[in-house]
């Protein structure tokens, strides 16, 4: 079975309300990526990683007015895909949903959240209570994004627990000046970090019950990514996947970048800066799995098409990775 996290730069733009996709000479929400290059280029991607369910991060915006679940199936039967249908689990206000996309015959999944008021893990509509700035009294923190919950069985009958998440981005948004930026960054940061020990105890808890889990998302984070990461002593990644001793969750994208302060590591995105005239790429997302699927796990993939020599050499598909979003895909080929 093939697994797949991918973040979809604006995909909710690419549908009208109706869930019917907009194909034409219109931007996109893609830097200089018409609305018709952009469908077109995520159509050759979905089908070329051709996986059996794909969390898909920034999914179509869902409300009273407006099904995600309708646009993605609607890209899906646009394009001939075998994951044809869609579940997301609680929506947003931000027009980017967690939204897994996934073939009925391999696989059935269902929306269920678990945590109560008062658990070390509450549930993730509501808040957590933690102290973020150490002085002794309890920050309240949401998730702009809840992650998706799903209890999951294969066609093999295998069961397990998959969460998609998108942690809160650090970027200083709306802040002027060096001394605005610094707050910003800080406080965004602390709020990130308190997601991750959020999720982390929803974590802990599947894997102390025994169960299978899986773990997809953009987490925003990684070693060594800002210059705010030595103040707190460790990122998102290193809290979500565990503490040495104690149940861990594996990457092997991010076991290498954490292994090293200087030279290469894998990366996932690739960001126009355009006061500086230059791209930025940074290893954002990830698929975590228990050390109980370690076994299973066949090869993790990036498809960067910088990095991947197939992905290189294909230039239809190098171009349509470039296209379609700033994120590439990650797939996991996994015998479950």
């Amino acid at each position: 079975m093939r697994l797949a996290c991918y973040n979809v730069e604006w995909f909710d733009r690419l549908f009208d309300d109706d869930g019917t996709l907009m194909s034409d000479t219109r931007w996109s929400g893609r830097r200089d990526v018409t609305r018709a290059q952009q469908v077109s280029a995520l159509g050759h991607v979905f089908n070329a990683i051709d996986a059996d369910a794909i969390m898909v991060i920034e999914a179509p915006d869902d409300h009273d007015k407006r099904s995600g679940t309708k646009a993605l199936e609607n890209f899906a039967k646009a394009f001939d895909l075998r994951a044809c249908r869609a579940l997301l689990g609680f929506t947003n206000t931000t027009q980017q949903e967690i939204t897994l996309l996934y073939d009925p015959e391999k696989l059935s999944a269902r929306h269920d959240p678990i945590g109560e008021a008062g658990d070390a893990a509450p549930r993730f509509d509501t808040s957590f209570e933690i102290d973020l700035d150490i002085d002794n009294r309890a920050d309240s923190v949401s998730f702009s994004k809840p992650p998706l919950e799903l209890a999951i069985e294969t066609a093999a009958g295998t069961q397990l627990r998959m969460i998609g998440a998108h942690l809160k981005s650090k970027a200083p948004h709306g802040a002027h000046g060096r001394d605005e930026i610094m707050r910003f960054s800080i406080a965004n940061r602390r709020k990130q970090l308190a997601q991750a020990v959020w999720l982390r105890a929803r974590i802990d808890a599947h894997l102390a019950a025994g169960e299978s889990l899986i773990l997809m998302g953009d987490l925003n984070d990684g070693p060594g990514l800002d210059e705010y990461e030595n103040l707190f002593g460790r990122s998102s990644v290193e809290i979500i996947l565990g503490e040495a001793g104690c149940p861990c969750l594996y990457d092997p994208h991010a076991a290498r970048a954490l292994e090293r302060k200087i030279g290469a590591f894998p990366t996932t995105a690739r960001f126009f800066l355009g006061h500086e005239n230059r791209y930025l790429q940074a290893l954002l997302d990830y698929i975590m799995i228990s050390d109980n699927l370690r076994s299973k796990a066949m090869a993790w993939r990036i498809w960067h098409p910088f990095d991947d020599p197939d992905c290189w050499s294909d230039v239809a598909l190098r171009d349509a990775l470039l296209a379609a979003s700033d994120h590439f895909p990650v797939t996991l080929d996994i015998d479950i």
